[in-house]
C-alpha cells in the first residue's frame, strides 16, 4: 500500500503563508472569533442576530472583544458580507471602535505585507468607513496607513494604496482639515510621492497629488508649518511643475498671502522637522530592518544585510529617491545611546557611506548629500541635535584612507551649497555651517577637523576653496597644555520679562463655539486648541517651579496652579478611558509648543500626592510624543530641566534613577548632565541620598563603563562622579580595570580618587595584577605610591601576591611581550615591569626601618627570577637581585647549600654561568638570554598604555 498523504496545513483566509510557516497566533485569534459570531447568529434573522449579539457583548469585556473582532475579520474576510457586518459593528461595540482600531494598526504595522488582496482591498474600504462614521482615533489609523506608501516604489499595490488613501483624504476633505497633524502628515508624503510619478502614465495620480498637497498648503499653511524644515526640502523638489512654482514664488516673496503669521521661508528653515515625519516616509519593516542594523549587526558583518536591503528597495530605477528619505531618517531619527556608540555596533555613517555608494544619477547623489548636510544648513546648537550633523562628518573622515573620491565630494558640496542653496540667506547658510562645525570640534566627535580640510588626498583646488571659507578649522592644533583647568561655566543673564496680556485670538478662530466655551479635549480641533493652552499658560513656565522651602504643604500649593489640571485629569483616568488617550494626544501637541512640559510633567508626578506611585504615566506621554521614545524623550526632558533650574534637576534625580533604571543606569547621559551644574552642597545633598538609599546612581554591570566616559568630562565633573560612586557599596574590585585607561598626565583626577580608595583597601591579588601592569614612568608615583602605603600596612599579604605575580611571569615563556598585543579584557603583565616597580619601591623604603624586602616570600621570588634571567636583567636591577643574594649567603651557612653551584652575583661574579641545578630554568635562561640579550629602547613609550586600555574595551 501507499503510505497516505501528508495532511496539508489549512490556508488561512487573512495572510499569505506557505507550507513551512507557522499558524500566525493573530490569525488563528480572529478566526476564533469568527466561529464565535457565526455561531450566535447562524440560523436567525438579521433582528435576533443583531439582539443575540447584544446580548453578549454585554455580558463582559472579553465577550465584547470576540464579537467585535469576529465582525472586524467577516469585513475583511467575507466582502459580500461586508456593509452588513459593519452595521452591526456599529451597533454593538461599547467601545468606541477602540478594540477595532487597535487591532488594524497592529495589522498595518506587523502584517501589511502578508495580507491576501481580498483582506487589504477590504481593510482600506473598512478605514474609508470609518473616516465616513467620524470615528474618533480615525485621523491616527490614516497616518499608519500613509506609512505603508513607500517611496520610490512604482508597483500595482503601492500605487493602489497611495491612490486609494488619497481618494479618501479627498473624499472626506472636511474631517481632514478638522486634523492639524492629518494634514501635515498626509502633505509630507504626497509631495514626497509626487517625484516617484513623473511617467506619462502616473501623471493623473500625480496631478491629484498635485491639487491636494497645493489646497492644502493653500488653506491651511499653519498646520503644515509644524513640518519644519524638511517641508522645503520637498517643496524644492516639486517647484517645477506649473502649480507648484506658483506655491513655490509666493513661499520667497510673498509669505503674507500662504498666512498673516508666516514671516517668510527663514522662518521654515529654522525649525527643525520632527521625527514623525521623517519616521513616516519609511514602511514598518524598512524601520525595523535599518533599526535591526544600528543596533544588532557588528560592524565589518554588515554586508549581507546590507545585500538583502538593497534586492528588497534599492534595486530599481524609482528607488534612486528612496535614498534621501533613510538619510533623513538615519541622521534626524536613529540616535544610539551612547553605549551602542562605544560599542562595535554598526555606525551610522557606515550606513549612509554605503548608501552614498549605491546612487547611480547625479541628481540622485545630489539629492542624497543634500539630505546629509540638511540640519547643517541652518542649525543652531540651542535647539538643534548634535545627532543630526554628526553622521555627515564621520562618513568624511573614516572615507578618506578607503574612500577619498567620497570625502572630496562631500566637501566639495558642502562649500558650494552656502553660496547655492539660496543666496539671499547666503550669511545665514554660511553661519549654520559654522556652528556645526564649531559644536562638532566642542563636543570632540573630531578632536580637530585640519586633518580631514587641508589633507594631502584632496586635490589643491578643494584645499585651497576649504582655507577660503574655513580658515578658523584648517590650522593645525596648538600643542596640549599640561593637566587640565575647569571651565567655570556662568549661567546667561536674564532680561526681565515684561509681562503681556496673551493674545491667543488667531488660535481661537479656528476653533468652533463649543469648543470656545468650554476646554473639551477634542482630537478633531487638537492643535489649535494646543496653541490657545500653550500662549495663556506660557507664565506658568516662567521662573523656577520648586518652592523655596520644601515642605507638604508648600509642594502641594506648587501643583494646584491651572495648568496643572491637565496632569491631574491624566493622572485620575484609567488608562483603558477613552479619554486618556485624547489628553496624552493632547499633552503630546502641547510639547511641541512647549518643551518645558516634559519635566514638569515629572515634577507633577513626583510632587504631588494624587500622583502617587503613578511615576509611569511619563512613559506612556513619552511614546505619545514626536519623539516616541522613552529614554530619548526622557534626556531632552532633564536636559531642558538642567538648563532651567539646578534645584529642580537635583530634587528629581532621585525618582528619576529609581522609576527608570534601565534608562539613567546603562549609560553616564544623565550623570554628566547632573555633575556638570551641581555645586558642591547638592553633591552632598545627593551622596546623603544614595547613603540613606533613596538613590541609586551606579550599578555593577555599567559603573565601569561610566567611570570610563567619566575621564573625558572636566575637573570638577569628575571628582563629584567618583564622591557619588563611592557613596555607593560597589566593591572597588567592580571598578579596577579603569586602570588599563588612566594615563598620569590625562587623567589626575581619577588616579587620585583610586589613589585615596585604594589606601583603605586590603590588597587583593587582582588589585596588585593591575597595578603593577601600569607602565612605569619617571614622573607617574602612582604605583609606587600605593606599593609603598601596602608594604608599611599589610606587609605580608602584599608580599604573596608579588611572590605569586613574579613566579607566574617568570614561568611564562619570556618572548618580548607587547602591551599593545592583549588579547584579554586585562592589561599583560610583563616580568620586567614587575622589576621594575619592585626597584622602585625598594628605593622610596631605603631610608625608612621597614622590612619588606626581608621577608621571605618576597626573597624566595627574587631568587627564583634570579636563578633564570639574561644577564642583562641581572645587570639593570643588580640591587634587587643583592638582597636574594643576601638571604641566599644567610640560609646557607649553618646547614650545608642544597645547591651545586654558588649563587651568583651580577655585581661580583659577572662572567659565571647562571644556576644549572634546574634543567627547566636553564633551558628558559638560554632561551630569554637569545631572545632579551637583543639591545633596548631606554624608555617605553606611553602609548603602549593606552593600547591596553583600548584593547580591553
Amino acid at each position: 500500500m501507499e503510505p497516505a498523504p501528508a495532511k496539508a496545513k489549512p490556508q488561512g483566509r487573512l495572510l499569505v503563508s506557505t507550507q513551512l510557516d507557522a499558524r500566525d497566533e493573530l490569525e488563528e485569534r480572529l478566526e476564533r472569533c469568527v466561529v464565535i459570531v457565526q455561531g450566535l447568529t447562524n440560523g436567525l434573522s438579521e433582528r435576533e442576530a443583531n439582539d443575540a449579539l447584544n446580548a453578549s457583548v454585554c455580558k463582559g469585556q472579553q465577550q465584547h472583544e470576540e464579537v467585535c473582532l469576529g465582525l472586524f475579520t467577516l469585513v475583511l474576510t467575507e466582502a459580500s458580507q461586508a456593509q452588513r457586518c459593519y452595521r452591526d459593528l456599529t451597533l454593538v461595540n461599547r467601545d468606541g471602535m477602540n478594540v477595532v482600531l487597535g487591532k488594524i494598526n497592529q495589522i498595518l504595522m506587523e502584517k501589511f505585507l502578508k495580507l491576501q488582496d481580498t483582506p487589504r482591498t477590504q481593510l482600506v474600504w473598512l478605514v474609508r468607513e470609518l473616516v465616513k462614521s467620524g470615528v474618533i482615533g480615525a485621523d491616527g489609523v490614516i497616518m499608519t496607513l500613509l506609512k505603508q506608501i513607500a517611496g520610490g516604489d512604482i508597483s500595482a499595490k503601492n500605487l493602489w494604496l497611495a491612490e486609494n488613501v488619497l481618494d479618501i483624504l479627498l473624499d472626506q476633505k472636511e474631517w481632514v482639515l478638522k486634523s492639524g497633524m492629518l494634514i501635515a502628515m498626509s502633505v509630507y508624503t504626497y509631495l514626497r510621492l509626487i517625484v516617484d510619478h513623473g511617467t506619462p502614465n502616473l501623471l493623473p495620480l500625480r496631478q491629484k497629488e498635485v491639487d491636494f498637497c497645493i489646497s492644502m498648503l493653500r488653506e491651511k499653511f499653519m498646520e503644515c508649518l509644524i513640518i519644519g524644515r524638511d517641508l522645503v526640502r520637498l517643496l524644492q523638489n516639486v517647484a517645477r511643475i506649473q502649480e507648484m512654482e506658483l506655491l513655490w514664488r509666493d513661499l520667497l516673496h510673498n509669505p503674507q498671502v500662504l498666512s498673516p503669521q508666516f514671516t517668510g521661508i527663514l522662518q521654515l528653515l529654522t525649525a527643525r522637522t520632527s521625527r514623525k515625519f521623517l519616521a513616516c516616509r519609511l514602511t514598518p519593516d524598512m524601520e525595523t530592518k535599518l533599526l535591526f542594523m544600528t543596533s544588532r549587526v557588528r560592524f565589518g558583518q554588515q554586508k549581507r544585510y546590507q545585500d538583502w536591503f538593497q534586492r528588497q528597495y534599492l534595486s530599481t530605477a524609482e528607488s534612486q529617491s528612496l535614498r534621501c528619505d533613510l538619510i533623513r531618517y538615519i541622521c534626524g531619527v536613529v540616535h544610539p545611546s551612547n553605549e551602542v556608540l562605544s560599542s562595535d555596533i554598526l555606525p551610522r555613517w557606515a550606513i549612509i557611506g554605503w548608501l552614498l555608494t549605491t546612487c547611480t544619477s547625479n541628481v540622485a547623489a545630489s539629492n542624497a548629500k543634500l539630505a546629509l548636510f540638511y540640519d547643517w544648513l541652518f542649525f543652531n546648537p540651542e535647539k538643534d541635535s548634535i545627532m543630526n550633523i554628526e553622521p555627515a562628518i564621520l562618513v568624511m573622515h573614516h572615507s578618506m584612507k578607503p574612500h577619498p573620491a567620497i570625502t572630496a565630494t562631500l566637501l566639495d558640496f558642502m562649500c558650494r551649497i552656502i553660496l547655492h542653496f539660496y543666496p539671499p540667506l547666503e550669511s545665514q547658510v554660511r553661519q549654520g555651517v559654522f556652528n556645526s562645525l564649531n559644536f562638532i570640534m566642542e563636543k570632540r566627535v573630531l578632536a580637530h577637523l585640519a586633518p580631514l580640510f587641508d589633507n594631502p588626498k584632496l586635490d589643491r583646488e578643494l584645499r585651497s576653496m576649504l582655507r577660503e571659507r574655513f580658515p578658523e578649522f584648517c590650522s593645525p592644533p596648538s600643542p596640549p597644555t599640561e593637566g587640565k583647568k575647569r571651565e567655570f561655566r556662568f549661567p546667561p543673564i536674564k532680561e526681565a520679562v515684561v509681562e503681556e496680556p496673551a493674545d491667543i485670538t488667531p488660535w481661537l478662530d479656528q476653533l468652533d463655539d463649543t469648543m470656545k466655551e468650554k476646554e473639551d479635549f477634542d482630537t478633531e480641533q487638537m492643535s489649535a486648541l494646543a496653541s490657545c493652552l500653550s500662549e495663556l499658560f506660557k507664565d506658568h513656565f516662567r521662573g523656577e517651579v520648586l518652592p523655596d522651602e520644601i515642605t507638604e504643604e508648600s509642594l502641594e500649593e506648587s501643583v494646584c496652579k491651572p495648568f496643572c489640571l491637565i496632569f491631574r485629569n491624566l493622572v485620575t483616568m484609567q488608562e483603558d478611558n477613552s479619554g486618556f488617550s485624547v489628553l496624552l494626544d493632547m499633552l503630546a501637541e502641547l510639547y511641541q509648543k512647549q518643551p518645558k512640559i516634559g519635566y514638569h510633567l515629572l515634577y507633577y508626578l513626583k510632587a504631588s500626592k494624587a500622583a502617587n506611585g503613578k511615576m509611569m504615566l511619563y512613559e506612556s506621554f513619552a511614546q505619545a510624543t514626536a519623539l516616541g521614545d522613552l529614554h530619548t524623550c526622557l534626556m531632552m526632558d532633564m536636559k531642558a530641566c538642567q538648563e532651567d533650574d539646578v534645584r529642580l534637576l537635583c530634587y528629581l534625580t532621585p525618582s528619576i534613577y529609581s522609576e527608570f533604571p534601565d534608562e539613567t543606569l546603562r549609560s553616564g547621559e544623565l550623570l554628566n548632565m547632573i555633575v556638570a551644574v551641581i555645586d558642591s552642597t547638592q553633591l552632598q545633598e545627593l551622596m546623603c541620598h544614595v547613603m540613606m538609599g533613596n538613590l541609586v546612581m551606579f550599578r555593577k554591570d555599567s559603573v565601569l563603563n561610566i567611570l570610563i566616559q567619566s575621564l573625558e568630562w572636566e575637573t570638577f565633573e569628575q571628582y563629584s562622579t567618583w564622591q557619588l560612586f563611592l557613596a555607593h557599596s560597589i566593591p572597588l574590585e567592580t571598578i579596577i580595570p579603569i586602570l588599563q585607561h588612566v594615563k598620569y598626565k590625562e587623567h589626575p583626577e581619577a588616579l587620585s580618587c583610586l589613589l585615596l580608595q585604594l589606601r583603605k583597601e586590603k590588597p587583593s591579588e587582582e588589585m596588585v595584577k593591575m597595578i603593577l601592569s601600569r607602565p612605569c614612568h619617571p614622573e607617574d608615583q602612582f604605583t609606587t605610591s600605593i606599593l609603598r602605603h601596602w608594604a608599611c600596612k599589610y606587609d605580608e599579604t602584599l608580599a604573596e601576591h608579588i611572590k605569586a605575580q613574579l613566579i607566574k611571569n617568570n614561568n611564562q615563556p619570556r618572548k618580548r611581550q607587547s602591551l599593545r598585543s592583549s588579547s584579554s579584557k586585562l592589561a599583560q603583565l610583563t616580568l620586567e615591569q614587575i622589576l621594575e616597580h619592585m626597584d622602585n619601591l625598594r628605593l622610596s623604603l631605603s631610608n625608612t626601618k621597614n622590612n619588606f624586602f626581608s621577608q621571605t616570600p618576597i626573597l624566595q621570588a627574587l631568587q627564583h627570577v634570579q636563578a633564570s634571567c639574561d644577564e642583562a636583567h641581572k645587570m639593570r636591577f643588580s640591587d634587587l637581585f643583592a638582597l636574594a643574594e643576601e638571604y641566599e649567603d644567610s640560609q646557607s651557612k649553618p646547614p650545608k647549600s642544597r645547591r651545586k653551584a654558588p649563587a651568583t652575583s651580577p655585581r661580583s661574579r659577572k662572567g659565571v654561568a647562571p644556576p644549572t641545578n634546574n634543567e627547566e630554568e636553564s633551558v628558559s635562561s638560554s632561551a630569554s638570554e637569545e631572545e632579551d640579550s637583543k639591545p633596548k629602547a631606554p624608555k617605553r613609550k606611553r602609548k603602549g598604555s593606552s593600547a591596553v586600555g583600548s584593547d580591553s574595551d
